[in-house]
């Protein structure tokens, strides 16, 4: 039995159904930062620099190359930030997410283990490295002079949105990854679409159609990354008013019964393809 087995089963002997399932995706998450950070010197701080070099060229680009100091009436790395580590989690979490089973094939194929919980580890150690840049965000954020309000507490809300609807998109990008390894390739280039499409560091205020507004609506992260900023900087409880918070419910929701049932429906695949 190889380390992963090992971490998988308890440790002990124990088969992973023989543990409450939320056990098995901590136990099976922590291995995966574990192996994904072994023998790098600063470990986790990897995770964080992409996302936030990334925010920080943003920063520069806009706010210096193209003299814009401020978005939306707050200074640009106060608009970014937030959008930043929303996008961040959503993209980490849905790439690694699609190619799990592929990851894990020696489960899917030799230890009686419930796979529906492969997908959701690669979100929840995601989660952890989220919950880090989140805390970078807002020391940030406190720097450039944004004070702690009663909003930072409806973050969980929209954090907790995201995890849905990456739980029915991952459950659905995974199965079809096994099947067709084009899936990944096409999950990459759709988030590239994804990232320039959501108002990560423009301004939704920039779309004078109100038709066009409404379509760039229909993106499920672009509620979640505006909901993000309206609580950290904008501080404001407009991202959840009833129509849109009902319409981006509807769609997660949506997406974890496709999700579920694409995965049901193709899981007697996985083994011979993987």
């Amino acid at each position: 039995m190889n380390a992963s087995t090992t971490a998988i089963s308890g440790g002990a002997g124990r088969p992973a159904d023989a543990i409450p399932w939320w056990q098995t995706i901590g136990k099976l998450a922590w291995h995966d930062l574990h192996a994904r950070y072994a023998g790098a010197a600063l470990g986790l701080i990897w995770s964080v620099a992409q996302p936030l070099v990334m925010a920080l060229i943003l920063w520069l680009v806009i706010g210096y190359g193209m003299r814009a100091n401020r978005i939306g009436g707050v200074p640009c790395l106060v608009w970014i930030l937030p959008g930043m580590a929303a996008w961040s989690f959503f993209a980490e979490a849905l790439h690694t997410a699609t190619l799990v089973l592929q990851e894990y094939a020696f489960l899917v194929k030799k230890v009686r283990f419930p796979i529906i919980l492969l997908p959701p580890v690669k979100i929840f150690a995601a989660l952890a490295i989220h919950l880090i840049f989140l805390a970078l965000t807002m020391a940030v954020l406190l720097i450039q002079g944004v004070r702690p309000s009663w909003h930072w507490l409806l973050l969980p809300y929209y954090t907790i949105g995201m995890l849905v609807l990456l739980t029915g998109l991952a459950w659905m990008t995974a199965s079809l990854h096994a099947l067709a390894r084009d899936v990944g390739h096409m999950v990459n280039i759709l988030l590239q679409f994804g990232f320039w499409l959501t108002p990560v560091f423009w301004s939704p205020e920039l779309i004078p159609n109100r038709t066009l507004a409404m379509l760039f609506r229909l993106n499920p992260m672009f509620y979640i990354v505006d909901g993000y900023r309206q609580c950290l900087a904008l501080k404001s409880a407009a991202g959840i008013d009833p129509p849109a918070a009902t319409a981006f419910w509807v769609t997660a929701g949506l997406s974890v019964w496709a999700g579920l049932a694409v995965f049901r429906r193709l899981r007697s695949h996985f083994a011979d393809t993987l």
